[in-house]
């Protein structure tokens, strides 16, 4: 993919725990150890997917400390020492920092490395591949700080955008500016001027990368360079939480970035998964032992029992350990307020 002189490694971020796949998710089984998108945890569809991009001797995985043990059973083939564990969570920009600093005492400081998430869907696996070929050999190019915006197939107030500047003499153009989640007008108008999807998916040299940090994120910098190796001491004195994007990718001058299409989700909620998993002939998506009958456009996960459908429509259904979700595709995308009015002892089941 690059010169030896700047090989190519891969950090997957796997550290969140929320609680939309709920009451599958729990706080230690969350979405990216979850069977969502095939019969194997999302993590280990990701690795598998990205074997052809750097080998397991070239591949780490962020992740929180709780999560450590199931990111090892997940991923056997990947040296401990490539499980990085944050002791607590501190933000991308710390997480991707400690990674480089890593793959720099490794590997030194032209490394190239290519950071994406562990919980997504990606329909088109070889452009997905090539597209991170690109933005590596964009990263060396460059020396600058790649990321790769997915194009748009519909105006989507829950992401990010990045608007598209200059030319460059490659491949890759400048960054004009990151825009945080915006309201459905804006969303419009930034599909139609060409704006793409913050996916966060990125590529850097480790070296440029560390030196962007340094220069415009001294909360996370100043740990780094007094912690040495002892992630605890690093962790521990990042005391605010700062997104890669906000403390260093909009402040620093020499960010790029690739369009790519390749089906990329974040799956995001129960309902997304009718866009990224095959459907029956009339719309429904499920996992396990479901029967339907004059039912269409549900999502239904069965963990263990028999679940049956009969006559409904838009519904997503979820059963798991004794538990049952029943409600609407437009009401799974935002299950908060369900689940705060819920008993703790049912909510927070472990």
């Amino acid at each position: 993919m690059t010169s030896t002189l700047a090989p190519t490694w891969v950090v997957v971020l796997a550290g969140g725990v929320g609680s939309r796949f709920w009451p599958l998710s729990t706080p230690e089984c969350p979405k990216q150890f979850l069977p969502l998108l095939t019969d194997q945890p999302m993590l280990r569809d990701t690795l598998d997917r990205l074997a052809s991009v750097a080998p397991a001797h070239r591949t780490m995985v962020l992740t929180n400390a709780e999560l450590a043990a199931g990111v090892a059973r997940i991923a056997p083939e990947l040296p401990s020492a490539h499980i990085l564990a944050e002791p607590r969570p501190a933000g991308t920009a710390a997480a991707l920092a400690w990674a480089a600093s890593r793959i720099a005492a490794i590997a030194g400081r032209d490394a190239i490395m290519v950071s994406v998430h562990a919980d997504w869907g990606i329909a088109d696996v070889p452009r997905f591949r090539e597209a991170l070929q690109r933005a590596a050999s964009e990263a060396v190019r460059t020396q600058g700080l790649v990321t790769v915006g997915v194009v748009p197939s519909h105006p989507d107030t829950g992401l990010g955008y990045i608007e598209v500047g200059a030319a460059t003499e490659g491949a890759a153009r400048r960054v004009a500016r990151f825009v945080e989640k915006p309201p459905a007008a804006r969303a419009e108008a930034l599909v139609a001027a060409g704006a793409l999807w913050n996916s966060g998916i990125f590529a850097w040299p480790v070296g440029i990368f560390l030196d962007e940090v340094r220069a415009h994120c001294p909360a996370v910098s100043a740990p780094l360079d007094a912690a040495g190796e002892d992630a605890t001491r690093f962790f521990a004195s990042v005391t605010e939480p700062v997104a890669v994007d906000v403390g260093v990718l909009e402040r620093s001058a020499h960010v790029f970035v690739l369009a790519g299409d390749f089906g990329w989700s974040d799956v995001g909620t129960w309902s997304a998964l009718r866009g990224v998993r095959s459907r029956d002939p009339d719309g429904n998506v499920t996992h396990g032992r479901v029967h339907l009958r004059d039912a269409t456009n549900n999502v239904v996960h069965a963990s263990g029992a028999d679940v049956v459908l009969y006559g409904v429509h838009g519904l997503v259904v979820v059963e798991h350990d004794g538990v049952v979700l029943v409600t609407t595709e437009e009401l799974a995308r935002n299950l908060k307020p369900m689940l705060e009015s819920l008993p703790p002892s049912l909510r927070e089941r472990r």
